[in-house]
């Protein structure tokens, strides 16, 4: 592949929460390879081709919590989680999202982040 589609820094891309493409909702992956019409990120050491339509792209990944819509095909994610979850911007844990705190704890990595209650439409 040609030099000039590698990105000359590190780049993160996640996917749009109308999208399912094997990848995690609200998670940030790295961008190996960014062409006008492709992205290839690296999903646990393993390239992943993506539409770059369906993916928001930026230099740093943030360090806050994603809030995503729960999807209608979605299928590890509990019922009684209601209709939005949180997802660590570390190590990618969903979890619920109870009342509407600034910061939250991850259960699994224990890093505490702020909440993004900017991005999108939430609860």
């Amino acid at each position: 592949m040609p030099p000039s589609e590698r990105p000359t820094y590190t780049q993160w891309a996640r996917p749009r929460a109308d999208v399912n493409r094997g990848l995690r909702r609200g998670a940030w992956y790295r961008v190996i390879v960014l062409t006008p019409h492709e992205v290839i990120v690296d999903v646990n050491h393993r390239a992943r081709i993506v539409p770059r339509e369906g993916v928001d792209i930026v230099g740093t990944p943030p360090q806050r919590w994603s809030i995503v819509p729960r999807p209608p095909d979605a299928v590890r994610v509990p019922l009684d989680w209601g209709d939005w979850y949180a997802l660590c911007p570390t190590c990618r844990n969903r979890t619920p999202i109870k009342g509407h705190s600034a910061t939250l704890r991850c259960p699994r990595c224990a890093g505490l982040f702020q909440i993004d209650w900017d991005e999108g439409e939430q609860p």
